[in-house]
């Protein structure tokens, strides 16, 4: 059964751990994020964008199939499945109404007082069906699907700002991470994560959790990070290894065989994610 995020990352937040929200891209990624939190016993969150709800067929499409995987594979952990850096209340709204527990309302591109009339409305809504809201303050760089973001840092004062005009349920301050692979040196703003936290007190979001080592993911953890987003490494690994079994067996037309062969490694990748963020055994 879906759940929304609100005492999975207040839990973690108390407990100085994160919840990995893993982004999925078809039946195969969802099953394997499934499977191995289930194995690790680590609460997880399903990410879909908007693009991948598209490719997968619409926001009922991956509501139901979730829902299916979630039963038919005796999955007990908690799950959440959170529509990620939904751009409208009109995305949001279909996301809700499609079982989705969670959104996220990515209204960073305009000015904090539009930004806030946007999360406002889609926490109004959202809090008559028990689904949490996740917003984003300042601008996560990088490549978000096909748009590239220039990185502009979150203001302590617009995060409390939103948060007292909202009453949101997480965000996702910018701190200097960024969407895809790091082309320059990480630069993280571990005093601006505490100070947001320090004056709010509810789980803070990092976007861009891909190609950060080990010791900094921690350290985002203790300033008040509750939800690590992972997606880019993912895309990395199977991409890598689906190239490689097409070159190493080209007489291989079944579909199920090609997408599958990144499995291992996809897995690996899943499970050394959750023992760094140390979700396992928490629920």
């Amino acid at each position: 059964m879906l759940c929304n995020t609100k005492e999975m990352l207040q839990k973690a937040l108390n407990e100085k751990y994160a919840v990995a929200q893993f982004n999925i891209n078809n039946l195969e990624w969802s099953k394997y994020i499934l499977e191995e939190c289930q194995k690790n016993l680590s609460p997880v969150i399903l990410g879909v964008s908007e693009n991948a709800i598209k490719y997968m067929g619409g926001y009922n499409t991956v509501s139901y199939m979730i829902k299916g995987l979630i039963k038919d594979l005796n999955i007990t952990i908690p799950v959440s499945l959170h529509l990620d850096h939904g751009s409208s209340f009109e995305s949001c709204k279909k996301a809700i109404d499609a079982g989705f527990t969670s959104v996220m309302i990515d209204a960073s591109k305009y000015e904090i007082d539009k930004n806030i009339e946007i999360v406002k409305q889609v926490c109004e809504y959202a809090k008559t069906k028990d689904v949490s809201v996740e917003a984003e303050v300042g601008s996560i760089g990088g490549i978000e699907e096909d748009l590239k973001k220039e990185a502009h840092l979150a203001k302590v004062e617009d995060c409390i700002k939103l948060y007292n005009a909202t009453k949101v349920d997480t965000i996702a301050p910018a701190i200097g991470s960024v969407h895809g692979l790091y082309k320059a040196t990480l630069n993280l703003n571990y005093k601006r994560i505490k100070e947001i936290k320090d004056k709010l007190n509810i789980p803070l979001v990092l976007h861009g959790g891909t190609g950060i080592p080990k010791e900094d993911l921690k350290k985002t953890i203790e300033c008040g990070i509750a939800k690590i987003n992972i997606n880019t490494e993912l895309q990395v690994v199977w991409s890598k290894d689906v190239r490689e079994y097409l070159k190493n067996n080209k007489k291989i037309y079944d579909p199920r065989k090609i997408i599958s062969s990144a499995q291992t490694n996809m897995k690996k990748i899943i499970s050394n994610k959750l023992h760094i963020i140390d979700s396992c055994n928490r629920i």
